[in-house]
């Protein structure tokens, strides 16, 4: 039987596997700010509201104030309610905006979501999903409307990925987003939704109409090659496959692995592709000290060594704030040009 797709925009696809679920569960409940779409503030010019009205437009028309709740500027007192709300057996998503306020909340996500099931002996979960943007809305100098500058611009996902107890996820496509954000609201423990604001409306693809999963804890290799693997988070796996494509012009073959998950991390799918490939670059927007590149690198340099036929290379942001400027921007954020480089250093061609 054919499944009917059609084509959507990252943010749309959000909205979507919001909307079936809530449809299909009536615990589920949406709870941040803006989340209502601007609802009532159309006299302000304000159709789309800011970031999380994009991926919740509709919903409070649909499901009501009773599970579409538009919350104050008060990060720390609507997370604790989502956490709450989940104990209680509801499935809150909690929309944070932008991982920038992660320092607002960080108690609530940490403290408790991550570690109230372990330390209440397993008898309650946490069925708890936080949705936040990361990264520099430029997207490589592409920018609508000019940076966001060094408040909200911010990568930090390696934060969350350190805490026992989160699941991280990070999708690169429309299909994925839908697929990984089903996924995290079905889960009975904490799950941080992380997309990248530059790819909400930028990533486009065919998208089924009905629900489905992707499953978190795997990666996915999105490019098969012999000579490198590259291996992408978020923005950067496109990054990566547009490197890998200038690449094969030149008649070198890399293989690209989206990590989609950072934790719990699919080491198997990475060091199964350096095994074959024998060389490794990890592409990441965040800054490089306690970096996820840095600590995919560790991982590979202690159970792939005798494999490995070249240093492993890591390609992050540079150890500043994000800029503000477009054009400064778009330097700080690693460019398929800097990948090709340090393919062609490694290769020695």
């Amino acid at each position: 039987m054919a499944v009917a797709t059609r084509e959507l925009t990252l943010n749309q696809a959000i909205n979507e596997a919001i909307r079936q679920e809530m449809r299909r569960d009536p615990n589920v409940i949406v709870i941040g700010e803006d989340v209502s779409g601007a609802a009532g503030r159309a006299h302000l010019g304000l159709i789309d509201g800011w970031s999380a009205s994009l991926k919740t437009r509709g919903l409070l028309a649909e499901f009501g104030p009773e599970r579409v709740i538009d919350a104050p500027i008060a990060e720390m007192g609507f997370s604790g309610a989502g956490v709450g709300a989940a104990m209680t057996g509801l499935r809150p998503i909690v929309d944070l905006t932008f991982i920038d306020l992660l320092g607002c909340c960080y108690d609530q996500i940490a403290n408790q979501a991550a570690k109230m099931h372990y330390m209440m002996g397993g008898k309650v979960d946490v069925p708890v999903t936080f949705r936040m943007g990361y990264g520099s809305r430029g997207g490589g100098g592409q920018t609508y409307g000019g940076g966001a500058a060094a408040q909200h611009s911010q990568t930090q996902y390696s934060i969350l990925a350190h805490v026992p107890g989160l699941k991280v996820v990070v999708p690169t496509t429309a299909y994925n987003a839908k697929g990984l954000m089903i996924a995290a609201i079905r889960d009975n423990g904490p799950v941080v939704f992380l997309d990248h604001k530059f790819l909400g409306n930028a990533a486009r693809g065919l998208v089924p109409e009905e629900p489905y999963t992707v499953p978190i804890g795997k990666a996915d290799v999105v490019r098969r090659g012999r000579d490198v693997t590259l291996c992408g988070i978020g923005l950067m796996t496109h990054v990566c496959l547009e490197a890998a494509g200038s690449l094969a012009a030149e008649g070198i073959e890399a293989e690209v692995v989206d990590v989609l998950t950072l934790a719990p991390l699919d080491e198997a799918t990475i060091l199964e592709s350096v095994t074959h490939t024998r060389r490794l670059v990890v592409v990441d927007e965040d800054t490089p000290t306690a970096s996820m590149a840095r600590d995919i690198a560790a991982r590979a340099a202690d159970k792939c060594f005798d494999f490995l036929d070249a240093p492993i290379k890591t390609i992050t942001a540079p150890e500043a704030p994000v800029p503000f400027a477009a054009a400064l921007e778009a330097y700080y954020q690693p460019r398929a040009a800097d990948v090709a480089t340090v393919v062609h250093d490694l290769l020695g061609r």
